[in-house]
C-alpha cells in the first residue's frame, strides 16, 4: 500500500487552499489552533503503510556530527556550537562537587559536560514561528498574543509529532552532471520535474521531499555557508502544492542565497513556513543515497522537543522499501 493512496479529493483541497495570498499568512485548514500544518498528513495509516515497505536491514544516517568550528548560519550573529566539560575525573579529586570521599572520587571516574549553540545548528527543523510576516506567523498566531519574552507559545518545536513517511530524493546536481551545484543556483520546477523525469518518479500528498545540491562535498570547509545554490520560490511551490508535508536539503538554507527578491531575504522560508505551512530541514547528509541511487525511502526524523523554539535539531534516517 502507497503511503498516501487513501488520500482523498477533500484532503488534496486542502493542500492547495494553503497557496492562497501572496505574502500573508495562511489560516489552517485544520482549525485555528492547529500548528503543525502540513504534518496534519501523518496518521496511523500512513505510518503503518510506510513502515510495512522499510528494509531495516540498511540505515541511512541523514546527520551532520557537531563539532566545535563546524558551519552554520551565524552571519547574524548567533551563537556557534560550544561545547566544554563541566567535570572531569582529575578535576573532581581537586574539586570535589559529589562532596564525597577522596577515595571514592579515586575510584570513580565522573565526567560530564555541556553545549550551547544557536538552535538551527547542524540537521535540524525549522518550524513555523521561524519566519512570518508583519508581526503574525502561521495561522495567524501573533507576536502582541503569542510571543513571550523568552519564546513563542505556539507552533514551537514540541508540538511536531515524529515524522514517519515517504521520502524522495532529487538529485539536481546529478540533473547537471555536477557534483555540486554552482553557487547561487536556483532550483526550480523545471528542475525539479527534470529530476521526477530523470529518477522515474513521481510526487505523493504526505511526501518528505529531499534536495540533493551536492553540497555536502564541501562540508564543513567554511565555503559551505556562502552563496548556497537552493529553492527559489517556484520551485517550493511547485513541492507544497504536490503535497510536501516537509522539505529539505543538504545546504545550509535550503533556499537559494542571496535572495533573489529585493524585499524578502527568505522568500522560502517565508512561503513554506507562513504561507504553505510546510516545515524545513536543513543540513542534510544525503551523500550516502546519492551513492546508492537510493531515490525512494522509508523516512523517520523526530526533533528534540525544545518548547517554544524556532529551531531543533533532528537526527533523521532513510531506509531503502523493498517494494
Amino acid at each position: 500500500m502507497c503511503v498516501a493512496c487513501y488520500v482523498d479529493e477533500a484532503m488534496k483541497a486542502k493542500i492547495v487552499a494553503y497557496n492562497a495570498e501572496f505574502h500573508k499568512v495562511s489560516k489552517s485548514p485544520y482549525g485555528k489552533d492547529d500548528e503543525i500544518g502540513m504534518l496534519n498528513l501523518i496518521d496511523a495509516r500512513s505510518r503503518s503503510a510506510i513502515l510495512s515497505r522499510a528494509d531495516a536491514s540498511k540505515v541511512f544516517d541523514l546527520s551532520v556530527d557537531h563539532f566545535v568550528g563546524m558551519p552554520g548560519w551565524f552571519g547574524a550573529g548567533d551563537q556557534p556550537y560550544q561545547i566544554w566539560m563541566t567535570h572531569t575525573p582529575a578535576g573532581e579529586i581537586v574539586d570535589n562537587s559529589m562532596g564525597v570521599s577522596l577515595e571514592a572520587n579515586q575510584l570513580v571516574g565522573y565526567s560530564g559536560d555541556s553545549i550551547s549553540m544557536y538552535t538551527h545548528c547542524g540537521t535540524h527543523i525549522d518550524t513555523f514561528n521561524h519566519f512570518g510576516y508583519n508581526g503574525q506567523i502561521f495561522n495567524e498566531f501573533s507576536a502582541k498574543e503569542h510571543l513571550g519574552s523568552r519564546v513563542w507559545d505556539r507552533c514551537g518545536a514540541e508540538k511536531h509529532p515524529p515524522i514517519f513517511a515517504r521520502g524522495v530524493l532529487l538529485d539536481v546536481a546529478a540533473l547537471h552532471g555536477v557534483p555540486t551545484l554552482p553557487p547561487s543556483h536556483a532550483i526550480g520546477e523545471e528542475d525539479l520535474k527534470g529530476c521526477l523525469k530523470r529518477q522515474s518518479l513521481a510526487l505523493k500528498p504526505g511526501d518528505v521531499v529531499l534536495i540533493h545540491t551536492g553540497q555536502m562535498k564541501l562540508w564543513p570547509d567554511i565555503a559551505f555557508v556562502a552563496n548556497t545554490p537552493g529553492l527559489n520560490r517556484q520551485g517550493a511551490e511547485f513541492l507544497a502544492k504536490n503535497g510536501a508535508i516537509m522539505i529539505g536539503a543538504d545546504n545550509l538554507t535550503l533556499e537559494q542565497t542571496p535572495s533573489a527578491e529585493p524585499v524578502n531575504f527568505f522568500p522560502v522560508h517565508t512561503y513554506l513556513l507562513a504561507e504553505a505551512g510546510v516545515p524545513i530541514l536543513e543540513m542534510a547528509y544525503l551523500d550516502e543515497l546519492v551513492e546508492e541511487r537510493v531515490y525512494e525511502f522509508a523516512f523517520f526524523g523526530a526533533c528534540i522537543k525544545l518548547r517554544g523554539a524556532t529551531g531543533a535539531p533532528m537526527r533523521p534516517v532513510a531506509m531503502p522499501l523493498t517494494n
